[in-house]
């Protein structure tokens, strides 16, 4: 074979492991979630407290995503295993006893392993993937950390009451184990000739590098809202949606249907905005969508328009993110996995904001909803400056 051919082969082994890893630490994140009230009872707390078990993992996230992303741009496979090591530990560790106690501490350890995963998408792509394949590879990266959530909310779903809060733990437990495993064997793989699984700059200097990137940071501007209220929508629709007649398994169906919209949109729509360079115009009717959503759950909130309102944010909304980890490579080449921390911090740290605001208002949810959508118009701004930014470079 001709050593351009092999240069330029995909491992994609590597990506079908990775996948299943990052579906399980968002099947981890979600876990609590479709069975909120069921929980509570459960554990004996409030569904306050209950929400905090999912609220942990973004609000850990902006602690970790620079320093983690820092790492990964120097030791990719390494930190990659530390990744998959801490979301089984923690996974486990909520088995140790069957109180909120244990069951925080070990949604916690698994929240420090989530920014080792979820950074590492971009530099996967590039250690990994040819790069004719890298959009390709992104989004369908992405569409397995939403794949996870499916399985988060149907898991809730089909086993609902307070009798199953322990079986879901163990079987979380037992995804993160196994995807853990399936990583460690396929990182096994070297990565593609001339690119070491890691970026040529590394430190503090990768920090600089991503941060210093306007494109970068005006990135970061645009995710924060959107990815804000989808977090916050994906940690409170169940108690949200009571109120209208909702019921706990319907909600929880409702929020797996939303998932598999997302990984549809996220196969199909990154794709095609690349190929046509309509990134930019993509996620501003993801946001007006979102926006218009949350606005009709707030004034006229049932069952189909619970359906109709989240299963359209899903596949508009979610295929924001690949978009958003495509274009933050391409701008920060030599610091890719920093920079998507930096994607991710931005996301994570919208989501914890509004996920507390939604908190405080949980038994309102019309203020709730109206909250949401009156936030998630702020993107639009930012999304413009972006796209003002792209004009200016490409006339130079």
């Amino acid at each position: 074979m001709p050593l351009v051919e092999q240069h330029s082969k995909s491992r994609w082994v590597v990506f079908l492991a990775y996948g299943l890893l990052a579906a399980a630490t968002q099947a981890l994140f979600v876990n609590y979630a479709p069975v909120t009230d069921d929980a509570a009872r459960h554990f004996g707390v409030s569904v306050g407290a209950i929400g905090w078990l999912s609220q942990v993992f973004p609000l850990v996230y902006v602690a970790l995503a620079i320093p983690v992303g820092i790492v990964l741009d120097r030791f990719l496979r390494p930190g990659l295993i530390v990744g998959a090591v801490l979301t089984a530990s923690g996974a486990f560790l909520r088995l140790v006893r069957d109180d909120y106690t244990w069951a925080f501490v070990g949604q916690v350890v698994a929240a420090v392993g989530q920014p080792f995963i979820l950074n590492a998408i971009p530099g996967l792509a590039v250690g990994y993937l040819a790069e004719k394949h890298r959009a390709t590879g992104i989004a369908a990266a992405s569409s397995a950390t939403f794949a996870g959530m499916v399985l988060g909310y149907l898991l809730g779903t089909f086993l609902p009451g307070e009798s199953h809060i322990r079986t879901l733990t163990l079987i979380t437990a037992l995804i993160a184990m196994d995807a853990g495993l399936c990583l460690v064997g396929a990182l096994r793989v070297s990565p593609r000739a001339g690119t070491g699984g890691v970026s040529v700059t590394g430190g503090f200097r990768a920090f600089r590098a991503a941060f210093g990137n306007r494109h970068v940071r005006r990135l970061c501007a645009v995710v924060a809202v959107p990815m804000g209220t989808f977090i916050a929508l994906a940690t409170f629709v169940q108690p949200l949606l009571a109120p209208a007649g909702v019921s706990e398994s319907a909600a929880g169906l409702i929020l797996a249907l939303t998932m598999i919209a997302g990984v549809i949109g996220c196969a199909v729509v990154p794709v095609r905005a690349a190929r046509s360079g309509r990134e930019v115009q993509v996620m501003g009717v993801a946001i007006v969508f979102t926006a218009g959503a949350c606005l009709h759950l707030a004034l006229v909130p049932s069952t189909p328009m619970a359906i109709l309102t989240l299963l359209g944010t899903g596949f508009v909304l979610l295929p924001a993110l690949p978009i958003v980890l495509s274009l933050s490579e391409r701008h920060a080449p030599e610091a890719e996995s920093t920079a998507a921390g930096l994607v991710w911090m931005a996301g994570n740290l919208g989501g914890v904001l509004l996920a507390t605001v939604v908190g405080v208002f949980v038994t309102r949810p019309e203020i709730a909803f109206a909250v949401l959508s009156a936030a998630t118009l702020l993107a639009l701004p930012a999304l413009r400056r972006f796209r003002k930014l792209q004009l200016h470079d490409s006339v130079r």
